[in-house]
């Protein structure tokens, strides 16, 4: 059984930044997925792939995988570069390409 620790990305469709201040264990399948003969889902025996847990740092998950000895990769996020942007650069004197719609 092996785990994957993680910081969960940002939301594609929202602008906040919720729910990514918790590290994430997940459990990675152990077995294949296939699909299932009658109604074509995707699906696998494996219900340890279905479990994450929640913590509050990267501390406190790897010391439950240490605890329960569950081997584990640490994933580390890149940190996030803001370029500061305002409306009124459009319209800047010092702008080299005319603003269109």
């Amino acid at each position: 059984m092996r785990a994957r620790i993680y910081l969960p990305p940002k939301n594609a469709m929202q602008s906040g930044r919720a729910k990514t201040h918790e590290w994430i264990l997940e459990f990675l399948s152990a077995t294949g997925k296939h699909a299932d003969g009658l109604m074509g889902w995707i699906g696998g025996a494996d219900t340890q792939a279905q479990v994450k847990l929640t913590f509050p740092s990267q501390a406190d998950a790897e010391a439950y995988a240490q605890k329960h000895a569950i081997a584990y990769d640490v994933e580390i996020a890149q940190a996030r570069r803001i370029k500061p942007k305002a409306y009124a650069d459009n319209f800047h004197w010092s702008r080299t390409v005319n603003w269109t719609h």
